[in-house]
């Protein structure tokens, strides 16, 4: 749901602050003065003119304008943002592809900027507070990684383990050989060394590894893990399943 307009009727129609406008539409309050003063430097005015749509809203404000030549062809942001929850997807290979469409199009940087602005400007999202060393994410990277064993040849694909603390989002990244149960503790007791200490909870994904059985509300999990949580002293809150917004925090670190 696009929020332009809906800043901009709280703002100039109900004459409300920036934090109440933040609050009402969970956004953060630098967000609703970023686009205030874009509509201000693309002077727009509220009420605004009956045929403007919200996508002519968002190309003042998000997109230069085109005083000499021909404007430069843009993709279907919506169409971008579901190839990138796909296996595999980056921005950097959807810009290529559409640099192969369009070979005049836009540079990969402005390709970015463009999509993470349109994100904001479209995305609806819960805001998560994350409290400094409360929660580390986990889980198994969706690619591997192949590596050749240089005494055989043989080529084996490396499993790719994150972790991700919530409030600061630093990152602990490592290849083992699978993803079995001493692989999954050994990868914890080096990212704990790695960040130089345990949070207080560690948030899983559902995979057998951790979680022999997943469930919304009583998930079963592995008795050896269960073991190495109660040394360590962390609490295993696996993420809810069908519950999207429990399991990407590590998913978005490894894109970063």
């Amino acid at each position: 749901m696009r929020k332009i307009s809906e800043i901009l009727r709280l703002r100039y129609e109900l004459n409300r602050s920036y934090r109440d406008i933040a609050k009402s539409l969970n956004i953060g309050i630098t967000t609703v003065g970023e686009y205030l003063a874009r509509a201000k430097t693309a002077a727009i005015k509220w009420p605004l003119p009956e045929e403007m749509s919200e996508q002519d809203l968002y190309n003042k404000l998000f997109l230069p304008s085109q005083h000499t030549g021909q404007q430069k062809p843009l993709p279907d942001w919506d169409w971008v943002y579901k190839e990138l929850r796909k296996k595999g997807v980056t921005l950097q290979l959807l810009w290529r592809e559409y640099r192969d469409i369009h070979p005049e199009g836009v540079s990969y940087s402005r390709f970015c900027n463009q999509y993470r602005a349109h994100t904001k400007a479209t995305k609806t999202v819960m805001r998560q507070v994350h409290k400094g060393g409360e929660k580390t994410f986990v889980d198994y990277a969706g690619m591997t990684v192949p590596w050749i064993d240089p005494s055989t040849g043989e080529i084996h694909e490396a499993q790719i383990f994150v972790g991700a603390l919530g409030a600061s989002q630093f990152i602990f990244v490592e290849a083992t050989a699978t993803q079995q149960v001493p692989d999954w503790i050994q990868s914890h007791v080096r990212m704990w060394e790695y960040f130089g200490g345990v949070s207080k909870v560690v948030v899983p994904d559902n995979l057998k590894t951790g979680v022999t059985k997943a469930h919304r509300y009583d998930p079963d999990i592995n008795i050896n893990y269960q073991h190495f949580s109660e040394y360590y002293g962390f609490a295993i809150v696996p993420a809810r399943v069908r519950e999207a917004k429990d399991k990407e925090f590590a998913s978005y670190c490894i894109l970063l």
